[in-house]
C-alpha cells in the first residue's frame, strides 16, 4: 500500500506500533498533521483506528483485508484505483454520527468514551438477568430485565444491535436505537430515538455489581453500582472516506446477501 501511494506522489507516514510489525521505523501519533488516516484490515481494525485517533478530525479510510468491511472504502484488490482517486482528490467524505459516553467503573474512575457503533451494558459472569433502567431526556423509558442493553448509532445498526434483533438504519438518519438483549418480557422491543436525545442507563435490582460495560466491543469494565451511564450524540462526527461510486444500499445487498443489483 505504501509503495502504491508514494508512486503517486503521496507522502506516507506509518504509525509506530504498526511499523514495528513489519520491521520499519514509525512515528508516534502519526495521524497528527495528516490529511488522511488509512486503516488496513476489516471493520474491527477501522474501529480500533478511530478510537486511537480519538476526537481528531482527520478523515479515515479503510482498506478491507478482513472479513466484513461494512465501513471500509475498498478491498485490497482496489488499492491502485483507490490511490489514484486520492492523488486526484476525487474521494468522497461522509459524516457518521458518534456517541459521547460517560460512566464510572467499579474502581470509582470516571471515563468518557466515543462510540462509533454502540454502547453495551451486559450481564457479567453470574449468568443472571440484570435489571437496567433507561431514561430518555430525564424521563423513565423502561426498566429492562434482560441479558443487557445496546444503544447504537446508525453505523452500529448493522453490528451487535442487528444480531440482537434491532432494525437496520440508514447511515445518514438522524437517530440512534436502544435494543434490549434477550429481554425477559417479549414486549420489550427496540426503540428508535432522534439523535438529540440524551439516554441515561442505571443498574437496578439486587445485583447491580454484575453489570459489565463496553464500547464498540473494546475493553470490558465493571459498572459502579452508583454509576449513571450517560449517552448523547458527540459534537464532532467521524469523517469516513468513500470511493466516488460508493452506494450504501449496494453494500447492504452485498454484505447481507439480498437480491437485486
Amino acid at each position: 500500500m505504501r509503495d502504491v501511494l508514494e508512486a503517486r506522489g503521496i507522502e506516507v507516514v506509518i504509525e509506530k506500533e504498526s511499523a514495528e510489525l513489519i520491521g520499519m521505523d514509525g512515528v508516534e501519533k502519526a495521524w497528527e498533521g495528516a490529511e488522511l488516516v488509512i486503516s488496513l484490515g476489516g471493520d474491527g481494525t477501522l474501529l480500533n483506528t478511530v478510537h486511537r485517533v480519538g476526537s481528531c478530525e482527520v478523515p479515515v479510510a479503510g482498506v478491507n483485508i478482513g472479513t466484513l468491511g461494512f465501513l471500509t472504502a475498498c478491498t485490497a484488490a482496489d488499492v491502485e484505483k483507490f490511490a489514484t482517486i486520492l492523488a486526484r482528490g476525487e474521494q468522497e467524505v461522509v459524516e457518521r454520527a458518534v456517541l459521547k459516553v460517560s460512566m464510572r467503573e467499579e474502581s470509582g474512575v470516571e471515563h468518557t468514551f466515543m462510540a462509533l457503533n454502540e454502547v453495551v451494558l451486559m450481564r457479567g459472569s453470574t449468568g443472571r438477568l440484570i435489571s437496567l433502567e433507561a431514561r430518555v431526556n430525564g424521563e423513565v423509558l423502561n426498566r429492562y430485565r434482560a441479558d443487557g442493553l445496546i444503544v447504537a448509532t446508525p453505523t452500529g445498526s448493522t453490528a451487535y444491535s442487528l444480531a440482537a434483533g434491532g432494525p437496520l438504519i440508514d447511515e445518514q438518519a438522524g437517530v440512534f436505537v436502544i435494543t434490549p438483549i434477550c429481554p425477559h418480557s417479549l414486549s420489550d422491543r427496540s426503540l428508535v430515538l432522534e439523535d438529540n436525545s440524551v439516554v441515561e442507563v442505571v443498574a437496578k435490582g439486587r445485583h447491580p455489581d454484575a453489570v459489565h460495560f463496553t464500547v464498540d466491543g473494546r475493553d470490558v469494565l465493571r459498572l459502579s453500582s452508583e454509576s449513571i451511564v450517560r449517552i448523547e450524540k458527540a459534537s464532532t462526527p467521524l469523517q469516513l472516506v468513500r470511493l466516488p461510486e460508493h452506494s450504501y444500499y449496494e453494500t447492504l445487498r452485498g454484505k447481507l446477501g439480498w437480491s437485486g443489483g
